[in-house]
């Protein structure tokens, strides 16, 4: 028998396609299911029979959803339900969940996100212990501060694993906020020179003028200011690991320094004659094409050899986006631990938008977003008002324009507009839970100018 023939799931809906459309649809999944036509029904049914989780509709007309949560938590605290409604509003959706609702979807739903809600409770269902069940370990998607369960991420991990155990120096590539930093981490943390220190070094946040000084330490009365001896960044670092950010930024003068310090293990302090002798392990990073640099004569060529000797490539959040929920439920944690709330998951709607947006600012902005809506949230779910959709908004057609960048051969402009002009529309019935008076009104077009866009682009809206 598998996991899901275990599994009971009770659904309430006084719409009969609606009904028969779920039955069929968690039939074929492998669920036993029942099902009530009414709120009055479901009661009948409840004091018989117990479920492992019960999907109702809000709006019903004797015995609404809420009544039949209320009902079936009085009877078997530990059942899960779902609430799902055409009419679901931000105030609806937090009296369901502090009435201890798993989660809500607004009508019309995508079959997928159902799905993958119904496996989500169960499966939290078994972890918290309702069926005796051990909870899986978490390393499997974490990797020492590194979150993420995706094929890319785990060639990053294996890379990481290999890589820690040689002298090479490294150069961790990507976007900003991809978490290049927390890579040169976990490299120095499974390491032989993890009881040594990791010394970070920001190229673009000291000023030319204070680098050199600040990387190689300086002796009394080197300059104005002087006033003592004063080791570098270097010299603190020494038997461990050096992390180098933004390396790309460094002067051409700060190059030719650090590629004497690698070539030779040694340097001079500012204001010194003596050489040091230093041993680090250097861990580079970059959000610059190098290549393009050395190319362009900005970026010395054998230093981008040197530090380049292992180069690991972080993936941005838009190509691994099997990842998002992780994360998004990671820093969830870990805001709601720190900001003294009691936040359990992100809503599926709100975690749709989420899959919808482009993150130029990958996991940092992913994380800024989610720790602000831990902050704006008043129920104990992040619903989709709490994700500040206006900055959602304002970016939407530079996402656009990076998925049509035009090439040698150009682009064929109606399809393009077709395209954008489709994908707005889609947001905007998103936005409006499918209502399609509402979307209009979000893109100021009449309904009759709605209804032919609709019709013209093989769109169909159920309201």
């Amino acid at each position: 028998m598998s996991g899901k023939e275990r599994h009971s799931i009770f659904v309430v809906d006084d719409d009969k396609s609606m009904r028969e459309f779920l039955e069929i649809m968690l039939t074929k999944e492998g669920y036993k299911v029942t099902l009530a036509k009414s709120g009055e029904e479901a009661f009948r049914i409840l004091d018989k029979e117990t479920f492992d989780l019960i999907i109702t509709d809000i709006r019903m007309k004797d015995i609404d959803g809420i009544g039949v949560l209320k009902k079936a938590k009085a009877k078997a605290p530990d059942t899960i339900v779902v609430l799902i409604s055409a009419f679901a509003t931000a105030q609806t959706a937090v009296e369901a969940m502090k009435e201890g609702a798993y989660d809500y979807l607004p009508k019309p739903f995508k079959v997928n996100d159902l799905k993958g809600i119904v496996r989500d409770a169960l499966e939290s269902r078994r972890i918290s212990g309702g069926e005796g069940e051990e909870e899986p370990s978490k390393e499997r998607y974490h990797f020492d501060c590194l979150v993420g369960d995706s094929p890319q991420m785990r060639k990053v991990y294996d890379l990481i694993k290999r890589v820690s155990r040689t002298k090479s120096n490294i150069l961790v590539s990507g976007e900003s906020g991809t978490g290049k930093e927390l890579v040169a981490r976990a490299i120095h943390k499974l390491s032989d020179r993890n009881d040594r220190p990791f010394v970070v070094i920001n190229c673009a946040g000291i000023p030319e003028s204070l680098i050199e000084s600040e990387l190689f330490g300086y002796k009394k009365g080197a300059f104005t200011g002087a006033t003592t001896n004063k080791e570098g960044l270097f010299g603190v670092a020494d038997g461990g690991t050096v992390f180098l950010d933004e390396v790309g930024e460094l002067s051409p003068t700060i190059q030719v320094k650090l590629l004497r310090v690698i070539q030779g293990r040694t340097f001079t302090e500012v204001g010194g004659t003596e050489e040091k002798s230093v041993d680090v392990r250097l861990i580079s990073a970059t959000n610059k094409d190098l290549e393009k640099e050395v190319i362009e004569k900005t970026f010395r060529e054998d230093l981008y050899f040197r530090i380049n000797v292992i180069n690991i490539a972080i993936p941005p959040l838009r190509e691994r986006v099997g990842d998002l929920p992780l994360l998004a439920q990671h820093f969830l944690e870990k805001y709601s631990r720190e900001l003294e709330k009691d936040i359990k998951k992100v809503s599926a709607y709100a975690m749709d938008l989420l899959g919808q947006y482009y993150f130029p600012g990958n996991v940092r902005e992913l994380e800024n977003i989610i720790e602000r809506s831990v902050a704006l949230e008043a129920s104990n779910i992040v619903l989709p008002e709490s994700l500040t959709l206006s900055n959602f908004r304002g970016k939407g057609m530079k996402q656009m324009r990076r998925q049509h960048d035009m090439g040698p051969n150009g682009v064929k402009l109606d399809e393009v507009m077709a395209e954008i002009e489709k994908n707005y529309i889609i947001y905007a019935l998103e936005m409006s839970h499918g209502s399609k008076q509402k979307a209009a009104e979000l893109l100021d077009i009449s309904m009759r100018s709605m209804r032919y866009r609709l019709d013209k682009l093989g769109l169909h809206s159920k309201k």
